[in-house]
């Protein structure tokens, strides 16, 4: 095998790299709607922890350049991310099904919230104990809460008198 073949590769990717990545952040490459919707949703299997959307390497460039193909051929956005689930693994969908089993991820969440809150509450009010009667607070018996009235009444008729 020649190394010429190969320096033209390398040359090529010299002068071509730049340019392809300054076409990448302006954004230059406009996808089809349902393409652009399917590569949003994706998790790249070529960039650990990013989305396919944002992913710089060659290989996603590829498969979003394909994923593009299959969305102006008629596939819908669905389809698109569930063919490519189904080539590279389930672990590279964006976001769980909402059906079957992955439908528990969305509706855990929210309701994992709602008993919280709900048993932050019920701890709230056993801390701040049962409500008391006035009469109970005060700590005075019943015959001595008749002669505070009494005693209140005969204030309240001495102050009009005046």
């Amino acid at each position: 095998m020649s190394v010429y073949p190969v320096r033209f590769l390398l040359v090529a990717a010299a002068l071509l790299g730049p340019s392809i990545a300054f076409a990448q952040e302006n954004g230059a490459h406009q996808y089809h709607p349902a393409a652009q919707e399917a590569i949003s949703k994706i998790r790249s299997p070529f960039c650990p922890g990013q989305t396919l959307e944002i992913c710089p390497s060659w290989q996603a460039e590829v498969l979003r350049d394909s994923i593009d193909q299959w969305a102006s051929g008629g596939l819908t956005a669905d389809s698109l991310i569930e063919l490519v689930v189904a080539t590279h693994g389930e672990e590279y969908r964006g976001f769980p099904k909402r059906s079957g089993t992955g439908l528990l991820a969305w509706v855990m969440p929210p309701a994992a919230l709602v008993l919280g809150l709900g048993l932050v509450l019920l701890a709230l009010r056993r801390l701040r104990g049962p409500a008391k009667p006035a009469v109970e607070q005060s700590g005075l018996t019943e015959r001595e809460r008749e002669q505070l009235d009494t005693a209140l009444a005969e204030l309240e008729a001495m102050e009009n008198s005046e």
